[in-house]
């Protein structure tokens, strides 16, 4: 087991949904937190707070982590201002969902970006200093989608399952070192994202789950400390967090 007291973790998109729930199980394991968010500060300084009140420590990054330049900024200020980098939580996405036919180019691009090109921005930056950790961990949130594709998901879907494949190359090369690499892949979350989805369909996804309901960010958030606190001989894995809904 690893001792996940004053390590320091940076979590992209970590102040709401999956990212935020994220933020608050490793701050409760005495992990030192950077909270990045794009624009809502608002939501950022709130969990900043609520870590605080819980005896964790926290600090909010604006950046937009698929802009490479605002990735080093991000990474650079969580250095400066904890003193080191032992964790990098690759959580940060969005959706545009679009049948083929009616896909634009932008939105393409835009889920691409944001959901790939991200991991490659903070990873890149980041790396150096989790190499110096005695236990460093790069996880990276993956989606049930990236497994199984999804009807109007071909740009989410084909940007999660790089992330899969980027996980398990990443993890071949860094093996021999103290740093594990690993995807999440959540199914049908109860995060905002899902509970937009039209009432109809998201009854008819739910019917499909054999456990019969949404998952909780709160579960996710605990895969993630396993995988950073008992997971030193665990790397280039997906660990399926989806109520049996791929199996």
């Amino acid at each position: 087991m690893t001792e996940l007291k004053d390590k320091v973790a940076i979590v992209t998109g970590g102040s709401r949904g999956i990212g935020a729930a994220i933020s608050l199980e490793l701050a409760k394991n005495g992990v030192k937190i950077v909270l990045n968010y794009v624009s809502r500060k608002e939501l950022a300084d709130k969990m900043v707070a609520e870590i605080n009140e819980i005896g964790g420590e926290a600090y909010a990054v604006q950046a937009d982590v698929s802009n490479s330049g605002d990735a080093a900024k991000l990474v650079q200020e969580a250095v400066n201002h904890f003193g080191r980098l032992d964790i990098l939580i690759n959580n940060a996405g969005i959706t545009r969902d679009s049948t083929f036919k009616k896909l634009s180019e932008e939105d393409w691009r835009k889920v691409i970006d944001v959901n790939l090109n991200s991991v490659f921005n903070t990873t890149s930056v980041a790396l150096p200093s989790i190499l110096e950790s005695d236990a460093g961990r790069i996880i990276n949130i993956s989606s049930i989608i990236g497994q199984a594709g999804g009807f109007g998901q071909t740009n989410y879907a084909a940007a999660k399952a790089g992330l899969i494949g980027y996980t398990k190359s990443l993890a071949l090369e860094l093996a021999k070192s103290n740093v594990t690499v690993n995807a999440i892949c959540p199914g049908f979350i109860g995060t905002e994202m899902v509970q937009a989805i039209p009432e109809k369909v998201l009854d008819g996804i739910v019917a499909k789950v054999p456990q019969k309901r949404l998952g909780k960010p709160e579960e996710v958030a605990r895969g993630v400390v396993y995988l950073c606190k008992d997971g030193a001989y665990i790397t280039g894995q997906q660990l399926n967090i989806n109520g049996g809904l791929y199996m």
